[in-house]
Formats: C-alpha cells, sequence, structure tokens
C-alpha cells in the first residue's frame, strides 16, 4: 500500500519550509520515527520523524528546495496493513474485544495525516499503550492510576504506576500554555486527532486539580526569585509579518542584496531656500499649497537627472541590458502605521515647483490613510526619504528595487558656518546619496549630489537649468 507524508505544520505557524538534508535515499527500509531529514523553517533547523515504518518509494523535493505545508514529501510503500497482535492466551472474552477495537481504531488512524514534527507518531495498532497496559494490570493498578492523575503535578508517584513511554504530543503553544499553568503533561488525557494534547485538555486538567499559574505561585524565598513585573504573555507582543511591512523586507533585502550600494554625503548651506519658503508662504496665492523643503529638494533632483541618467537608469539583468529612462517617477518614501512605502509621482520632471508640492501632499495623505494603489507604487525610477522630520541628521537609505538612485534628506539646523569669509548662524542640512554601483561610478554619483546641492544652495540656479 503506497501511502504519502506531507509536510505538516512544524509549530511555528510557518508557511513552509527549506530541505536542509535528505538522511534517507528512495529505496531505503526505515522505522517508525527515524529521522528522514532536516528540514529548516526561518527560525530553526528541526529533524523530520518518519510517521510511518516501510520503504521509500519516492522523495518529492531535494535538498535545498523550498516546499509548503501540506504538500507531499515522501511517500512509501507499507507492504499492506499490520496484522493485529495475538492476544494472550489467558485473555479474557473482554480483553480480546478491546483488543481487536484498538488495533481497528489504530488501522483507521494509519490514513491520518502524520503528527506534527518533534511529537513523536503513533504506534500503529495502539493509540494509548499505557492505557493497555494500565488496565491489564488489574483493578489495584487503576485506582493507583486515577489517584495519580488527580494529583497535583509535581506528586510522588508511585513506582509501581508505568510511566508513558510516549512523550506527550502537543503543539509549542500548548506546551508553553501547560507550563505557564505549571502542568505535566504526562498527567493530561488526549483528547485530540491522534492523541495529540489540546489546549481544553490542559484547561480541564488544571481546573480539576487547581493548578496555579507559575507566575502567581507563592515564592518560599522572595529574595531569590524575583517577582516578574508582568505575566510571560504580557512581557512580549508578537506581530505576524504579512502586508506592507512583508512586502518592504522582502523588497529591501532584495535591494541590499542584489545591487551594490554605495552613499556619499553631503552637508549644504540651505538658507536661500529656507528664505525663499518662507517668502512663499507669506504670499496669500501660495499658501494654501505647502511649499517645503522636500518640494525643493524634488525639484532639484529633476533637474539634475535631466544631466546624470545613469541616475535615472535600471539594471536588467535578464535581458543583459541598461534601460535608460527618459522621465522621472519620483518615488516620495512615506512612513505608516502599516509600515514605509513609497509611492511615486509620475512624470515629476513636468510639474512646476507648485505642482510638485501638491503632489507631495496628496501622496503621503493617501499613503498615511492607508488607501494608495498599488500601481502607484510600482514603475518608481529614482525615490527621495525625509529623514530630517524625525530629527536625523542622515542615514544610508536602501535602494528600492529597480531603482539606481536614492535620496535622503536631514533634517535643517540653524548653526555656525562659515559664510562670504565670516562665520554666521546659517541653515544647514546634510544630503544623502545612495546609488547603485553597477550603473553608477562614484564621480557621477558625486556630480548628480553636487548638483542638487547647488539648487538648495541658490534656489535661482535653478533658472539656469534645462
Amino acid at each position: 500500500m503506497i501511502q504519502d507524508f506531507r509536510l505538516p505544520d512544524l509549530g511555528e505557524g510557518l508557511p513552509e519550509a527549506e530541505i536542509v538534508a535528505w538522511l534517507v535515499a528512495e529505496g531505503d527500509t526505515v522505522a517508525l520515527n527515524q529521522t528522514i531529514a532536516e528540514v529548516e523553517t526561518a527560525k530553526a533547523v528541526v529533524e523530520l520523524p518518519s510517521p510511518h515504518a516501510g520503504t521509500i518509494t519516492k522523495l518529492h523535493a531535494a535538498a535545498g528546495d523550498v516546499v509548503a505545508v501540506g504538500s507531499v514529501l515522501v511517500s512509501y510503500d507499507l507492504g499492506g496493513d499490520a496484522a493485529p497482535r495475538p492476544a494472550p492466551a489467558t485473555a479474557a472474552p473482554a480483553e480480546e474485544t478491546a483488543q481487536a477495537e484498538e488495533t481497528a481504531q489504530a488501522e483507521e488512524t494509519a490514513q491520518a495525516e502524520p503528527n506534527l514534527v518533534g511529537y513523536g507518531a503513533a504506534p500503529r495498532g495502539s493509540a494509548r499503550p499505557q492505557r493497555r497496559a494500565r488496565a491489564a494490570a488489574g483493578p489495584a493498578a487503576a485506582s493507583d492510576t486515577a489517584v495519580l492523575e488527580a494529583a497535583p503535578h509535581d506528586a510522588i508517584q508511585p513506582a509501581e504506576v508505568e510511566r508513558p513511554v510516549e512523550r506527550p504530543r502537543s503543539t509549542p503553544p500548548v506546551r508553553l500554555f501547560a507550563k505557564q499553568l505549571g502542568v505535566d503533561l504526562t498527567l493530561v488525557e488526549a483528547t485530540g486527532a491522534n492523541g495529540v494534547i489540546t489546549r481544553a485538555d490542559v484547561e480541564a486538567y488544571a481546573e480539576r486539580v487547581g493548578a496555579t499559574p507559575v507566575g502567581t505561585m507563592p515564592a518560599p524565598e522572595p529574595a531569590l526569585m524575583p517577582e516578574l513585573s508582568a505575566t510571560p504573555a504580557e512581557r512580549t507582543t508578537r506581530t505576524p509579518i504579512r502586508g506592507v511591512r512583508k512586502h518592504t523586507a522582502e523588497a529591501m533585502v532584495r535591494s541590499a542584496f542584489t545591487a551594490p550600494h554605495v552613499t556619499t554625503f553631503l552637508t549644504v548651506d540651505v538658507t536661500a531656500t529656507t528664505e525663499l519658503i518662507a517668502s512663499l508662504k507669506a504670499d496669500r496665492a501660495l499658501q494654501e499649497h505647502k511649499i517645503g523643503v522636500m518640494a525643493v529638494a524634488a525639484k532639484a533632483v529633476c533637474l539634475a537627472l535631466a544631466h546624470h541618467p545613469g541616475l535615472n537608469s535600471k539594471w536588467d539583468d535578464a535581458a543583459g541590458e541598461i534601460v535608460e529612462h527618459h522621465y522621472v517617477n519620483l518615488g516620495i518614501a512615506a512612513a505608516t502605521g502599516r509600515g514605509l512605502v513609497v509611492p511615486n509621482i509620475r512624470d515629476a520632471q513636468e510639474l512646476s515647483l507648485v505642482e510638485l508640492a501638491d503632489a507631495i501632499r496628496t501622496l503621503a495623505e493617501t499613503a498615511r490613510s492607508g488607501k494608495t494603489p498599488p500601481a502607484d507604487m510600482m514603475g518608481g525610477t529614482f525615490s527621495i526619504t525625509n529623514v530630517g522630520v524625525f530629527g536625523v541628521d542622515a542615514g544610508t537609505p536602501i535602494l528600492n528595487p529597480g531603482e539606481a538612485g536614492i535620496l535622503a534628506l536631514g533634517a535643517v539646523r540653524r548653526q555656525p558656518w562659515e559664510h562670504r569669509g565670516e562665520i554666521a548662524l546659517r541653515d544647514v542640512m546634510t544630503l544623502a546619496l545612495s546609488f547603485d554601483h553597477r550603473l553608477v561610478d562614484g564621480e557621477q554619483g558625486s556630480r548628480f549630489l553636487v548638483d542638487v546641492a547647488n539648487v538648495l544652495r541658490e534656489p535661482g540656479r535653478a533658472m539656469l537649468l534645462r
């Protein structure tokens, strides 16, 4: 009989695992619970025990493959159903009936999905071998067992009571819950599928014996056992990695380990820009447009990219080509409650300073409300991130995948600065440019950054650029 083994949930809630190494090969005969492979999740490498005894007919994945939970991993030839064990010659009819029922139940559960990794697989022919041993031991042993199961978990156990040989099967959250309550899982009756102990089983046992959470148990020596400031559940917060944050993380890792990043810095006197912004804000006709340093920097970037097309290019590895864009889809990094998003302003090179300011404000408001269309976060050619709004002077931004450059704007600070041969208080900020060194060399990156800085230093220079 051929039986498939599907990759189970490894107790981490993770959707997939990587095959690190196979410890068996096709044609090998394996025993129940024999380790057949090592698999790696996002958290650890674990051993994978065999849920069946039989012959390996097919390995459905190779070492290094990533396999989704629920996918067929191994196929077995079980060689037919296992024959029931013969009953002892002295067995009573009632015992024979019980043994036959347990054998039939084991054969039915043999077709079920294998148990979670790390908790063993139920031996075929008996779901709970210790029960049979207790029943065969007679009324006295059964009475002792009942007393033991009703006792607190740390009670001294009679030597004549047989302890289960098999490790109690449960999931990590259930084991943690039992540990918090101070419950010994070997004393808990399992009601879950294939003999797995559930949270409800632990709760029922704890209620029956009056178990007290470990964190609330009285300490005999306070000096030796300091109080916890919070229960284990309150000391940590777990947030699933999904949605925007998961996408951003994947994109940043892909970019960081694909494009060779180089970051160059330049500190510039932007007093003329801040004075220009102040004068524009004082103009009643422009007050509603909210023109700021970000808008001026965006205009400077668009002007500079026209003279440094390498910063507005893309490395197409699949096609073996460098794609140079003749337009600017300017990405604006926006911090939101759901994570960082970088929607872009289409054809930003066509917009005036006022139009750029309006576009940036609309883009940021839409992003914070969580209503940015997915299409607006695709197709960017260059990005700007403003870390200065958080009081940060500089950083080393990571490129968005498919872009050659990203500019970080630092905080504008009033500080002593050399101006016209004298020391004066000036508005100063630091620019940080990260670029893909496959597309842009140090000279090109530096010249681009200087051109942007020159516009911020003297906004009137923008009148000379086209």
